[in-house]
């Protein structure tokens, strides 16, 4: 409905009102004092009433000589069934009024009905402001399948590549496209055509849309942005009419980039996991097919889309000339972490002489996302200790503050808790500079932290890691299941510290078995399917699918996991026995000083001849 409707509505409403308002006005000018019947009797017997007008419960007329009050028409209510008979007696002229209740009958009608037009109205544009479907009536019910994108022009993105760092490839990438947009002609001398659909597929907080939103900086065209979600409503045909609106409005507006956010919300594949399908899904889903298939590469129009769950995409989503790349966007390595740390640290005042490569190395694993939050988590420990810049020190603050969970100092242990901390805690460091292969312990510390961590051993790598083998990932096993030997060798009896061990350690040894066919008795046969790479297994229970192999093999993969735990438990119990004097005296330091740095770790374990015990 348009506005210039709406108004017309009102003042329709306005005049009806206004009719009826002024109408009552007239019946209470017009209204006469009443008059009590018996007088009206003593009135009509002094034959002082001149006529008289009859209606159905009352009664008005005039006098022949006035009342006392100076009252020459007076009114009465009908109370006398035979007045007929008795106005005739005293020869009164009278006569029957019809009275008209056409305004009273057109108001009983019409005041309920705008009551509950104006309610309707009042709950639509609630509806429609809190839905998103539109500002008013007619914006609400009608713009339903419209596309909900938000439009960014090259002002109001602010993002070029010069604030991506560490996806040096995907940046790349994507250079061509802005080259593409900018000059189609000089990229297309040779017959080449731009690519319809680019899909960055990556872990959650690598920069995905940070990059789009760089393409369209860099270009300088529109920018549509939208929601796989947003696609999806309750009304089925909505989400591939919003498809529709959403491609025509970029091609009035090309060249220009659309920009479509976990597109697996949107681009699930048909009939997964025997689920059945979704008519609404699979009807968006088809529209946006279409759509690829129906739009010319040569109008600039590109399709950008990220997500982090590729496998589960529709094949014909994937195929070439819908999605014709799929670029990579990993969690960076040591490089690309500076580069990350250079970029955001620019906003805050950091030490002289801060190394930034010394916190790339101690972040392995962070995404850009993580990197960020560092930046200002360091910022805001400085902070809050009123220091004039931030330092390294701080750095290894937020970093273990993000990793481990705040500290809790007020938590009170009694001393022999402590005592198991502290033996369990340097068991895992006292192994980890005693074996090859893995990384250096950085901090020791028995100050509680986060939900359930009592204690932690923090250790920082040296390089970024792509593969491991079978002996680094047993020394990590002994390593995990140090804290447990050390426990028993010292205390004698074990505690619940080591849950957290074991269940990674169980975790490291089911792998070498089901998925890298590590284990001698069972060949080399992948029993578990790789999970995802970009967020992990799913949780226990929520596994799709069933064991493709029979109960005897499960028996054979739970002993070969048993074994390879328990070796590795035997390893760190031996290691700890020959090492056993330095466990004790690094148990005391640290519940005296509760907190052990790399150097005084090092300096408490270098004077001790190096022991590494062969693997079984």
């Amino acid at each position: 409905m348009e506005k210039s409707t709406q108004w017309n509505l009102w003042y329709i409403v306005l005049a009806i009102v206004g009719v009826l308002i002024l109408h009552s006005y007239v019946q209470q000018w017009q209204q006469v004092e009443l008059l009590p019947y018996s007088e009206f009797q003593l009135e009509l017997e002094k034959h002082n009433i001149k006529e008289i007008s009859v209606y159905a419960d009352h009664l008005e007329g005039t006098l022949n000589q006035p009342l006392p009050d100076g009252r020459s028409r007076f009114a009465t209510t009908r109370v006398e069934l035979d007045l007929a008979r008795d106005l005739a007696q005293y020869g009164v002229r009278f006569t029957g009024v019809i009275q008209s209740t056409f305004l009273r009958d057109l108001f009983s009608w019409v005041a309920p009905t705008l009551i509950f037009f104006a309610i309707w109205m009042f709950a639509i544009r609630k509806i429609a402001g809190k839905g998103g479907l539109g500002g008013g009536l007619g914006d609400g019910l009608l713009s339903i399948g419209k596309s909900k994108a938000k439009v960014y022009v090259e002002s109001d993105t602010r993002v070029t590549f010069e604030d991506v760092a560490g996806v040096d490839e995907a940046k790349a990438e994507l250079e061509e496209i802005v080259d593409f947009l900018k000059d189609p002609v000089a990229h297309s001398r040779l017959g080449a055509r731009i690519p319809k659909g680019i899909l960055l597929v990556g872990p959650p907080g690598t920069g995905k849309t940070l990059l789009a939103r760089a393409v369209a900086g860099q270009a300088g065209v529109p920018f549509f942005s939208i929601n796989g979600s947003e696609f999806v409503e309750m009304f089925v045909g909505v989400g591939a009419a919003r498809v529709r609106d959403l491609f025509e409005q970029a091609r009035q507006r090309a060249p220009a980039i659309i920009f479509i956010d976990e597109i697996d919300a949107l681009g699930r594949a048909r009939g997964a996991w025997g689920l059945g399908g979704h008519d609404e899904k699979e009807q968006t889903l088809n529209q946006l097919l279409a759509e690829l298939d129906g739009f010319d590469p040569r109008q600039g129009l590109v399709l950008l889309a990220a997500t982090n769950r590729p496998e589960i995409l529709d094949p014909a989503l994937l195929r070439a000339g819908r999605f014709d790349r799929q670029v990579l966007v990993d969690r960076p390595d040591k490089h690309g972490r500076l580069q990350i740390l250079q970029v955001h640290s620019k906003r805050i005042k950091l030490a002289a002489g801060l190394d930034l490569a010394q916190i790339a190395a101690l972040t392995p694993g962070f995404t850009g996302a993580d990197l960020a939050n560092l930046v200002n988590e360091a910022a805001l420990v400085a902070t809050r200790r009123n220091a004039p810049e931030v330092t390294l020190a701080d750095f290894t603050t937020a970093i273990e503050r993000i990793v481990a969970g705040l500290e809790k100092r007020n938590r009170i242990l009694n001393p022999e808790e402590r005592h198991i901390i502290a033996v369990h805690e340097m068991g895992h460091a006292l192994v980890a500079m005693s074996l090859p292969g893995l990384d250096t312990v950085h901090k020791v510390s028995i100050i509680p932290r986060g939900i359930g961590a009592l204690g932690y051993t923090i250790q920082r790598p040296t390089e970024d890691r792509y593969l491991m083998t079978r002996l680094e990932l047993e020394n990590k096993m002994a390593m995990l299941l140090a804290g447990r030997a050390a426990e028993m060798l010292l205390i004698g009896h074990a505690s619940t510290g080591a849950a957290d061990d074991l269940a990674k350690a169980t975790d490291i040894a089911r792998s070498m078995v089901m998925r890298f066919g590590m284990d001698a008795t069972l060949g080399q046969v992948a029993y578990e399917n790789q999970p995802s790479p970009f967020l992990g297994p799913l949780p226990e229970g929520l596994e799709v699918g069933s064991r493709q192999y029979a109960p005897e093999t499960a028996r054979e993969i739970d002993c070969a996991v048993r074994t390879l735990t328990e070796t590795a438990f035997n390893r760190a119990t031996e290691l700890l026995t020959q090492r056993r004097a330095t466990l004790e005296e690094g148990s005391q330091r640290l519940l005296a000083r509760e907190t052990l740095t790399e150097d005084e770790i090092v300096a408490l374990v270098r004077p001790a001849a190096p022991a590494v015990v062969a693997s079984a």
